[in-house]
């Protein structure tokens, strides 16, 4: 059985910055992610739509730590703790190791929740992970060439059709995303319903920051539909029913899920090895310092976990796990309460538009916000070729007239275009 000083499971925002903090004290560290990469999940929309390639946003975990010496990446699924005997087992390649630790620090994030409606799965695109993204893609791509060759006007309009469930960050820049694509590049016209249960756009913002996101998205045509949810799904598209009781059924080929989260099948695991409880969304409901249930050495952070109503960003999965980490290396006392340095928030609306609120004072935004919002994002992104590469990509597709992402589709989809349209002309 290995042995080690830290147990880190998950490579994500918060795997990557507990890692990076016990580096500073030299401590050693066995990290395990359930994939090779470290995912910077705010931008799977762009991979989605074409705007960047997926290993700019997803560096192999591995070489992000090459030149840590404590750093040992392990490519498994972790499949059960023993809290008492301190000791991880996971399976690679079908084979379970175990491995010895003095501390534990949880980081697995969340997957996406359907509400109840596990059945919405089979007809609809998440964005939780490059594969999701990379099958909206291949969706869209799909849709555009057959719209573009048909001669059918119902179907023509049904593939052209976008339903995008959730008006928080994911939801918008998605709905914005496809209109933009759709008439910059592909140069037709497209229908996005956007579905949101709550009363605002982007509702963490709230006030006249939500206010000016739904004008936004309206002037380039997206259909918000407030204070609606969907309650039917199916290979047809979606049913839709509105506060007053209102339902109607939207014809659409694509359907993308951005509505809600919950954690994933290894905070299950973590709950039944400290008895410690779990929320609706089998969150873990972990204490003040971070640590879970009754064990003093082991930490969760992140999505997977619900505390004091933190929101489920990436900020704040760093946070926790540097303090989890300032306790492991002594920088902290024990049992040393978390408290959330809120920097505030962002999100982009359309091509140089976005909002981005620091507090209740300060906020921004159009050209300027959207400015901030690629400054934050560089600053993020991991590694100078990464950066380097996404400045290219962006530069492309938001100054010039291709997308990395669409390039092969570009020219095919608008000569297509070009002659559907004198077919009906004629």
């Amino acid at each position: 059985m290995d042995a080690t000083e830290v147990v880190i499971v998950g490579s994500g925002f918060g795997g990557l910055a507990a890692a990076k903090q016990l580096s500073k004290s030299d401590i050693p560290y066995v990290l395990i992610s359930s994939t090779p990469e470290h995912l910077f999940q705010p931008l799977l929309y762009q991979v989605a739509t074409g705007v960047l390639e997926a290993h700019e946003i997803a560096p192999n975990i591995a070489k992000v730590l090459r030149r840590r010496d404590e750093a040992d990446v392990r490519v498994g699924n972790v499949v059960d703790v023993d809290a008492d005997r301190r000791v991880v087992t996971y399976a690679a390649d079908g084979v379970k190791h175990c491995v010895q630790y003095k501390h534990l620090i949880a980081a697995t994030g969340a997957s996406q929740a359907y509400f109840g409606h596990d059945e919405f799965q089979e007809h609809s695109y998440a964005l939780k992970t490059i594969d999701d993204a990379k099958k909206l893609r291949t969706q869209i791509k799909s849709v555009f060439a057959q719209a573009s060759s048909t001669g059918d006007q119902e179907l023509r309009r049904k593939l052209l059709s976008f339903v995008v469930v959730g008006a928080g960050a994911t939801g918008v820049e998605v709905a914005g995303q496809i209109k933009e694509l759709a008439k910059r590049y592909f140069h037709q016209e497209v229908s996005v319903h956007l579905v949101e249960g709550a009363d605002e756009v982007l509702p963490p913002f709230g006030g006249r920051l939500s206010e000016y996101s739904k004008q936004s998205l309206e002037r380039i045509g997206v259909d918000v539909q407030l204070e609606t949810f969907v309650t039917a799904m199916d290979a047809d598209g979606v049913t839709v029913k509105s506060k007053d009781g209102t339902s109607r059924d939207i014809a659409a080929a694509t359907v993308v899920w951005s509505a809600g989260v919950q954690a994933g099948g290894f905070a299950r695991v973590l709950a039944d090895a400290t008895g410690c409880e779990t929320d609706r969304a089998g969150r873990l409901l972990i204490n003040r310092d971070l640590t879970v249930g009754g064990y003093a050495n082991i930490f969760a952070v992140g999505d997977m976990t619900s505390l004091l109503g933190y929101p489920g960003q990436s900020p704040v999965a760093m946070q926790e796990a540097r303090h989890a980490a300032d306790i492991i290396r002594r920088k902290k006392n024990p049992g040393a309460r978390f408290t959330y340095w809120d920097k505030g928030s962002m999100s982009v609306i359309t091509r140089f538009s976005a909002v981005a609120k620091v507090n209740k004072w300060i906020q921004f935004k159009g050209f300027v916000a959207w400015l901030a919002w690629l400054g934050v994002h560089l600053f993020y992104l991991v590694g100078f070729r990464n950066r380097f590469a996404a400045v290219a990509s962006w530069l492309v597709a938001f100054i010039g007239t291709k997308r990395p992402g669409f390039a092969e589709l570009d020219d095919k989809a608008g000569r297509a275009s070009d002659s559907y349209d004198e077919r009906l002309a004629s």
